[in-house]
This record gives C-alpha cells, sequence and structure tokens, in this order.
C-alpha cells in the first residue's frame, strides 16, 4: 500500500491472552499491522489461527476469560486496547466498526421483523426516529438488493432465504453507518452461486458508502476476487502480509505455499490434493522459535530457536521468515506452485 494513504486502524504488538481451566493460552503474539482507509483487506489462515480473534479486539467482543494483555490498537487517536467497560466499547461497535458474521441467523432477533432491526440501528446510530428511520430502512433493503423492501420490511427472519439474510445482515451493519466493516466468513453458509452475489454486493457497498473492509476466510478463492491486500495468519502471528498480486505471484512463506498448494479448485485431475503435514502448535505452551517450524520441509536449524524478524521483499511486501535472510539458502517454490500461477492468472483475471 502507497506511502501517501491514509491509516484508519493500527495494531502494535498486540498479545491476546485467555484464561482456560487455570492455564493461558496465548492466542495472539505480537501482532502489527497498518489498515488503509478505504481498502479490503484478506485476513487468511487454518481454522484456530487467531484470526476472529484478533478482529474481535478491535470492537471489545472477546470472550470474558480473554484479555489484550500487550501493545495497542490506535484509532481516530484513541488505544482501543485500553477500552475495559461496554460504554466504552459502545461509542465503537457498531457506530465506528461493524461487524457481519458467518451464519446471519445469528445475528438476527427471530422474534422481531428485519426492518425493525435495521430501524433499531438507525435509531441508534444515526439519530433517526419515526417514519424518516422506517424510510431510511427501506432504503438499506433496496441497497441490498432486496426485492419490495417495503413488504420484506415487515417480514421475520424466518421469511427470508440464507442469502437474503445475509443481505439483511449486511443492512443492519450499513445501518451504523460504520468506518471500518469486518466481514467474518460472510460466504460460507451460503451456496456458491449466491457467495458470488454477497461478495459483489460487499464491494458495491464499499464503493457506495468509502468503506474499509476486513475479509476474514480460509477461501483464498474469494480472496482473489475481493483483495487489495493479504494478511497470512500462523498461530496467533501474521506470517506474511502484501497486496493480493505480491500473495498469490510471489509468496515467500512456506506456509503461504502451503495453503496454496493446498486449493482444491486448483488440484490437478487424477493426483491426490496436497494437504498440509502436522498440525498447529499448542497455544499454551510458549513457542520456541519459527511456530511453523516443525511442520516446515525447508525450516533451518535457526528456525528451532529464534523467532523470525519481518523482511521487506518490496516496500507493500513482508515475510517473517528465515529464509529471507540474505545468509539463508536459496529455496524455490515447490513444483504445485510453479505450475498453478498460469490458473491463478485465469482465476485472478477473469472471475
Amino acid at each position: 500500500m502507497s506511502e501517501n494513504k491514509e491509516i484508519i486502524l493500527s495494531v502494535k504488538d498486540l498479545e491476546i491472552q485467555f484464561t482456560l481451566r487455570g492455564q493461558t493460552l496465548t492466542a495472539i503474539r505480537g501482532i502489527s499491522m497498518d489498515l488503509y482507509k478505504g481498502e479490503s483487506l484478506a485476513i487468511v489462515g487454518e481454522s484456530g489461527s487467531g484470526k476472529s480473534v484478533f478482529t474481535k479486539s478491535f470492537m471489545g467482543m472477546l470472550d470474558k476469560n480473554g484479555k489484550v494483555t500487550g501493545g495497542e490498537i490506535l484509532y481516530k487517536g484513541r488505544d482501543l486496547a485500553k477500552y475495559k467497560t461496554q460504554k466504552e466499547w459502545l461509542g465503537i461497535r457498531g457506530k465506528e466498526i461493524a461487524m457481519v458474521f458467518q451464519d446471519p441467523m445469528t445475528s438476527l432477533n427471530p422474534l422481531k421483523t428485519v426492518g425493525k432491526q435495521i430501524q433499531e440501528a438507525i435509531v441508534l446510530h444515526q439519530g433517526l426516529k419515526g417514519p424518516e428511520a422506517k424510510e431510511r430502512a427501506i432504503e438499506y433493503l433496496k441497497d441490498v438488493g432486496i426485492p419490495d423492501p417495503e413488504r420484506r420490511y415487515k417480514q421475520y427472519p424466518h421469511e427470508f432465504s440464507g442469502g437474503m439474510r445475509q443481505r439483511a445482515v449486511i443492512a443492519t451493519a450499513m445501518a451504523c453507518n460504520p468506518e471500518i466493516l469486518i466481514c467474518d466468513e460472510p460466504t460460507t453458509a451460503l451456496d456458491v452461486t449466491i457467495q458470488a452475489q454477497i461478495i459483489e454486493l460487499l464491494r458495491d457497498m464499499q464503493r457506495k458508502y468509502d468503506l474499509t473492509i476486513i475479509y476474514i476466510t480460509h477461501d483464498l478463492g474469494v480472496v482473489a476476487k475481493v483483495a487489495d491486500r493479504v494478511a497470512v495468519m500462523y498461530a496467533g502471528d501474521i506470517i506474511e502480509v502484501g497486496t493480493a498480486y505480491e500473495v498469490f505471484y510471489n509468496a515467500q512463506h512456506p506456509y503461504t505455499w502451503a495453503l496454496l498448494s493446498s486449493l482444491p479448485q486448483l488440484g490437478i485431475k487424477g493426483e491426490p490434493l496436497y494437504s498440509i503435514k502436522g498440525t498447529p502448535p499448542n497455544l499454551f505452551k510458549e513457542i520456541k522459535g519459527d511456530a511453523y517450524a516443525p511442520r516446515n520441509p525447508y525450516a533451518l536449524n535457526i528456525d528451532h530457536e529464534i523467532r523470525p524478524p519481518y523482511f521487506d521483499v518490496s516496500p507493500t511486501h513482508k515475510v517473517r521468515s528465515w529464509l529471507q535472510d540474505p545468509r539463508a539458502p536459496k529455496a524455490e517454490p515447490p513444483k504445485t506452485i510453479q505450475r498453478m500461477l498460469d490458473r491463478w492468472k485465469e482465476v485472478y483475471t477473469n472471475e
């Protein structure tokens, strides 16, 4: 991301811990990251890598046994990492930073009409009331592509299809008038055709409302269509971040290579799908060196001893890997990655 882009949110050395049965789990291990105004940032990684925990900390939505134990989350001159009370968070949650979850049924109240739920967000965050708020709610329903919005306004969530419910959730989030929209696996529960429609809708909303969007996903196919930048997470850390083009075409971390190699839609007929061997580390234990080292076929001796710093591949691309050290042996990405580049080009440019 270029130098003149405005930083809207800046995370510095963030650490988040959870207490479970007397033990401490370090879910986020010293992450630093800038989010730029107007961009789409995709955060990718295996389940349990910390993607949702990381972004929930921007809204004060950590579970009760979790807390920020170090670092800063800087937003508009405020350090959100210092916020402790619900009263403090009410000025941020929804109003400044809103979230769309993967299962719309958990986000909508089954006992209230969809229109009323959107209208409540408008009353709370935009200060409109009565007929004016209702009219705005119907506008949002129309905005997100729900046909016959006046009739739909009066219906309950169970009268909507899955795709329609997700559109209603997006309308509710937009009614809060946020600066940043976090989309946590927003298409996972939907079929493929509807997924594409929801992704297109989010892009339209971003343009119309000048949103900054964070996508949390494990689906790199979705990432290729929506992201300006990609951050790859592993074991509570961002191990590679760059423009989408850089991460897809010039990935440098062996974990990113492994993620790309294991994509089912880019598998080769007649060949077994690649899978990443081993399991992620136990975050209840202290991690020595590079967290990915035990699963990494390219691991150097130092990877088992010292955590790698970030190395700059370009002004917009950095990688936490000792392979980037000038003294390290040259490591070529696996042949599956080389073979995929042409096919990625097709996915990246045509969809």
